[in-house]
């Protein structure tokens, strides 16, 4: 099945914004994401999918003696997370793959991560990321999903209002996107969900339906 013509958008955009996009994105890494990214994977241990690993920014947190799996759509962006590899106390191995048609037998991760992809993602592919994310996960395992969402009221809503134009151009992103309403169509149910920065950015742990 060819790639959809929106993932190829997006990664058309990932491959122009690599070299920049540690700079870009360094004041909310520093001030906001790098206490957050430990979230991920407290508990977690075996081996785990790291969909959407970008410039590597989680390998800091990898569970230590893990084995992982970076996956991501945009050869630059791997590129730049190479240079982190060394740092992680896991085993980390890099792979180009687009997340809605992932090159990797059912059932062989004991969890599966996500920081910030599904933001980034057309609707149109939220529902087949979901499926290829349950469909490589193990019986019993997990998907945690950290995200953006648009907050209810305020200046945040306001300013993630002012804020849209630029990070749909830079990254492809949108607050809007409901994940959640495709959860159960994946045949998967939320386990649990927090917001952990104010109504901003939330975390949310899947598992499957019984």
């Amino acid at each position: 099945m060819p790639n959809m013509p929106n993932t190829r958008t997006l990664r058309q955009r990932y491959q122009r914004i690599a070299p920049f996009y540690d700079l870009l994105d360094g004041a909310f890494e520093y001030g906001r994401y790098r206490h957050i990214r430990p979230l991920l994977f407290r508990g977690l241990g075996g081996w785990i999918l790291d969909a959407g690993v970008g410039t590597g920014r989680n390998m800091l947190s990898y569970p230590a003696g893990s084995d992982v799996v970076g996956a991501d759509l945009s050869p630059a962006m791997l590129r730049r997370a190479e240079r982190r590899r060394a740092a992680s106390r896991a085993r980390v191995q890099l792979m180009e793959m687009d997340v809605i048609q992932l090159a990797l037998a059912d059932a062989s991760f004991d969890a599966v991560v996500a920081s910030f992809l599904f933001c980034t993602l057309p609707d149109a592919s939220q529902l087949p990321a979901l499926r290829e994310l349950a469909r490589v996960m193990k019986p019993g395992g997990a998907i945690r999903l950290l995200d953006y969402v648009r907050p209810h009221r305020g200046t945040r809503r306001l300013l993630t209002r002012l804020w849209q134009p630029w990070v749909h151009w830079a990254y492809g992103a949108s607050f809007d996107r409901d994940t959640e309403r495709y959860i159960p169509m994946a045949g998967l149910r939320v386990r649990r969900a927090d917001f952990v920065v104010a109504d901003l950015i939330r975390l949310i742990e899947i598992e499957r339906q019984p």
